[in-house]
């Protein structure tokens, strides 16, 4: 009870991010085993799961649980779209597809975004602060692997330009967490949610694994 929420839900969904971070797919992408093309299918799933997050964003401006978290310097779409017309050409819509396991990601966002506002904050949670810590590994690998300009083209994704002190950012988000609308019992479903967020991240990377195994 005395446990800040901000701890509480990271130590409890410990678990499940460890295994999301260190799936196969993503070691051999930041090992630089991969190509470029691995990385821009996973950008192109990014894009359908952050497309949920942020088209749900809007009708949550004023929910006492999700409008807190409603930021629009956090949003991602836009910066995706430019990625994507880096990596894939200038048609690139026509090109993209969700992998089951995104598909069954971007929807779970949808429905949370309609129906359950504090599972929302989950999801919000695990992707922005995801983004903003470990994500930047992932754009400085990028930058060095396949030469992409820091900043630029190719990793807009993973730069927060309107954010000047992430560390302060951060702190921030987490003060919201602590203080978020929900008594114990809703927190704790809160905690699940992230962990199954984490789970269809997990589902994601194998999907992509099997794409582009290295053994195949």
């Amino acid at each position: 009870m005395d446990t800040p929420f901000s701890t509480l839900i990271r130590t409890a969904s410990h678990a499940q991010h460890t295994e999301a971070e260190t799936s196969s797919f993503m070691g051999d992408l930041l090992g630089g085993r991969l190509a470029v093309d691995a990385y821009a299918r996973y950008t192109e799933q990014l894009w359908f799961v952050y497309r949920a997050l942020e088209e749900g964003a809007e009708s949550l401006r004023e929910d006492p649980v999700a409008g807190p978290f409603i930021r629009p310097e956090l949003f991602r779409t836009a910066a995706l779209e430019q990625d994507l017309a880096h990596l894939r050409g200038p048609d690139w819509r026509a090109g993209v597809s969700p992998l089951p396991a995104t598909l069954a990601y971007a929807e779970r966002v949808a429905e949370c975004a309609r129906d359950w506002p504090a599972g929302y904050v989950a999801h919000h949670y695990t992707r922005y602060l995801g983004d903003l810590s470990g994500g930047q590994i992932i754009r400085d690998k990028a930058e060095r692997t396949w030469g992409f300009d820091r900043k630029g083209d190719g990793v807009r994704f993973y730069v927060f330009e309107e954010i000047g002190n992430p560390a302060a950012f951060k702190r921030a988000y987490r003060e919201l967490l602590d203080g978020v609308d929900a008594d114990d019992l809703e927190k704790q479903r809160i905690v699940d949610e992230c962990k199954r967020a984490f789970d269809f991240n997990s589902a994601v990377f194998r999907e992509l694994g099997g794409e582009f195994s290295l053994s195949a």
